[in-house]
């Protein structure tokens, strides 16, 4: 605690979420003194003693953060059962609100005694066993304002090495027993937690930096009790000591990402830079301030690895578990923090951010044997694989250029331009869907006024022209649309059969002029695919959400000889048709990539990158997809 800025902010909201998942923590190694040891991945058995069973691959995962509960443990009127709840909240919550870690910032107590100190310890036996957790000394805790060479106090006999010795994500403690580090499965990779003394000495930074050094590719959460204050613009501002850390140890070391203090109040947040030119987030929390010494209230930083970003909310368990009919007025204004120091989200392209000390390797293209199953139609791709045309990124894919069917099923696709279009309409590209079996695509520069565009299509006597699909189907591709998406683009197409649905004998649908099967995007980027089934006189019609601009999707839409579903991305759509669906009714008349005809012409082509297309005789499940589900 500091009493040097004692100002309050309040504002709060009866609201609390955190995201749903999971993880599992490595397994604890002996009590090392420096930082050689590196605890090994936890057993499913370990997961279960440590409070449930998770999934350490699951990207979204939450760090639980506990700031100065100092007035909660004061001799004179000590009262944990703030705390308590808080802790019976992370182990209840654990499992499904995906919390990986606890680490508490520091200032325990309030006098360091015996007393105060056992009375701490014996609450966090609540949480033992259950969540790991780290914890640090803070000026209060110890009666000396020496760094963390001071030696033995109540403080280290309760909160030392030995506490943490069976904990999963123990790596090890400085030779003085201040100092401690974690690692941590989660987000399927590994975490460093560094839980450093308020007044590290030059030993302690050594010891740090040894730490880092032995786990060079792990991105760091670096907790201790003083490192930045605030005034009410919630701005942090680094203090002596954190401006010490910043020099000796954070700037220099990019794995750092985020540094948490507390000791100060009010809350605040910053961005720096260190010498790697990447951002660390610095960040105060800290609530002794607020109603009943903080109420035992903790934050989450809710980590969202497909989102790429952090949620950050902050809250009290204790009065949450409340009747909101029996809650004081203190008591139910302090539930939650809602002001933008307390809940806010953090941008982070992790794979970004890490690229300097954990570079992502690019996963190798895939030959076509390995992503033909049973029942494969026709895969196409626009590599050197899938065509003996295929050109360097930006040039030209002229007219007549044959992509090859790498089933050896006959479904080669023609190249051809629409109307008068030019060069442009169609190039090769080398961008892709990271998942792609194939590194490469199609940039298509189609549209209106004038129609313009390039299609690719099977030949007049193709099997696929002609299949009935009376088992069901399976048709994936990835695309990526433009941004900014400039121009009118609405009902372009993206794949289609041609032909007439009323040469199929079907009257019910919107117009006996469109074809009997195809995707396309509406004016409000929703995903059309419109079928008339081979045996039902129906066109089912599913509808995706509004999809992204600047991001390649993979798409699947999916028939079980019943119904059709529609995946973006892995994840079923909510705007499924209830109707039969069986089959497609084809016409013997070509499939077509890039454009969907109206009255057996067509207008504009399809805008945008596309990506390796297959189509399979029978329904896949999610795992057999192009790519597997993020």
């Amino acid at each position: 605690m500091s009493t040097e800025r004692q100002t309050s902010h309040h504002q709060s909201l009866h609201r609390r979420s955190l995201l749903r998942a999971a993880v599992v923590v490595p397994a604890a190694g002996a009590v090392a003194a420096g930082p050689d040891a590196a605890p090994a991945e936890a057993s499913e058995d370990d997961a279960g003693a440590a409070g449930g069973r998770f999934d350490a691959e699951s990207p979204r995962f939450a760090l639980a953060v506990l700031p100065d509960t100092q007035y909660l443990f004061d001799a004179d009127s000590a009262d944990p059962a703030p705390l308590r709840a808080t802790f019976r909240y992370l182990a209840a919550e654990r499992s499904a609100a995906n919390i990986a870690f606890m680490t508490h910032l520091g200032d325990v107590t309030e006098h360091g005694t015996e007393d105060e100190i056992g009375l701490a310890a014996d609450t966090f036996r609540v949480l033992h066993g259950r969540v790991p957790y780290s914890v640090l000394a803070g000026n209060h805790d110890i009666k000396s304002s020496t760094d963390d060479q001071r030696g033995d106090s109540a403080y280290l006999a309760a909160f030392g090495p030995d506490r943490y010795r069976s904990m999963p994500t123990f790596g090890g403690a400085s030779p003085d027993g201040y100092n401690s580090y974690h690692v941590l499965r989660a987000g399927g990779r590994r975490w460093l937690v560094l839980a450093l003394d308020w007044r590290v000495s030059d030993r302690g930074l050594a010891w740090a930096q040894g730490v880092l050094d032995a786990h060079p590719t792990l991105p760091a959460v670096l907790t201790t009790h003083d490192i930045a204050w605030s005034d009410d613009d919630g701005e942090a501002r680094l203090s002596g000591n954190g401006q010490r850390l910043w020099d000796r140890l954070i700037k220099g070391n990019d794995q750092i990402f985020l540094a948490l203090g507390g000791h100060y109040w009010p809350p605040g947040r910053a961005v720096l830079t260190n010498d790697s030119d990447n951002d660390v987030h610095i960040h105060i929390t800290n609530y002794q301030d607020r109603y009943y010494g903080g109420a035992g209230m903790i934050r989450t930083y809710g980590f969202d690895l497909v989102r790429n970003v952090i949620d950050v909310e902050t809250f009290s368990p204790w009065f949450l578990d409340r009747d909101p009919g029996k809650r004081s007025p203190l008591a139910a204004e302090t539930i939650e923090l809602t002001g933008p120091a307390d809940r806010f989200s953090l941008s982070v392209d992790f794979d970004t951010r890490f690229a300097g000390f954990a570079p992502v390797t690019p996963a190798k293209p895939r030959p076509a044997r390995a992503v033909m199953p049973r029942g494969t139609l026709a895969y196409w791709r626009f590599d050197a694989s899938g065509t003996d045309a295929a050109g360097t990124p930006g040039a030209t894919v002229a007219d007549g250029t044959v992509v090859k069917d790498l089933t050896g099923n006959g479904n080669d696709l023609t190249v051809r331009r629409l109307h008068s279009s030019g060069a442009d309409a169609l190039t090769w590209s080398a961008d892709h869907h990271h998942g792609q079996p194939a590194h490469a695509s199609l940039r298509f520069d189609g549209g209106k006024n004038p129609d313009r565009g390039a299609i690719l299509t099977t030949a007049a006597r193709a099997a696929l022209n002609s299949e009935k699909f009376l088992r069901g189907y399976t048709i994936e591709t990835f695309i990526r649309l433009p941004e900014p998406f400039e121009g009118d683009h609405s009902w372009m197409g993206i794949l289609s059969w041609e032909g007439r649905n009323a040469e199929a004998g079907k009257t019910t649908g919107w117009s006996p002029l469109e074809p009997t099967c195809s995707l396309n995007l509406s004016p409000e980027r929703f995903l059309q695919f419109v079928v008339y089934p081979h045996q039902q006189d129906a066109d089912p019609t599913s509808w995706s959400h509004a999809v992204p601009v600047g991001r390649w999707m993979h798409i699947a839409v999916v028939n079980d000889g019943r119904r059709t579903v529609m995946y973006v991305d892995g994840s079923k759509i909510a705007r499924n048709p209830a109707q039969p669906s069986t089959g497609i009714a084809t016409l013997g008349k070509p499939f077509v990539l890039g454009a969907t005809q109206f009255d057996e012409a067509f207008g504009q082509g399809f805008h945008g990158w596309m990506g390796d297309t297959r189509i399979v005789g029978r329904p896949l499940s999610v795992d057999d997809f192009l790519t597997p589900v993020d």
